[in-house]
């Protein structure tokens, strides 16, 4: 199963997320689930940086993936990260809606 922990602040902005685990849907190489859950969070963490400037701290490994926002003192670009990290859950939200026994999400 995929375990994905999506951490907010106190105002309820999102800090960082991580992805930890394998679906196990299908054989590896043909799991739409994992490759879906990859696609989005992956696609974040590169649209973050591409579009604003922000480099996350990042780790990446085989079944993980962490992304941590760093400190940012300029609104409009908190804001622009803000919109692209609650966009990644609710797609994530979308994933888990059809395949929810593959799938969990969880706010701290």
């Amino acid at each position: 199963m995929i375990i994905v922990q999506i951490n907010r602040m106190e105002d309820g902005s999102i800090r960082g997320f991580s992805v930890k685990g394998h679906a196990n849907y299908a054989k590896r190489g043909e799991d739409i689930v994992c490759a879906g859950v990859s696609a989005v969070t992956v696609g974040a963490v590169n649209s973050i940086e591409a579009l604003t400037g922000v480099v996350l701290n990042s780790k990446i490994r085989n079944g993980f993936l962490s992304a941590d926002i760093p400190d940012l003192e300029d609104e409009d670009i908190h804001s622009k990260v803000q919109l692209l990290m609650e966009s990644m859950k609710l797609m994530l939200e979308g994933i888990a809606e059809s395949y929810g026994e593959y799938i969990q999400i969880h706010n701290k």
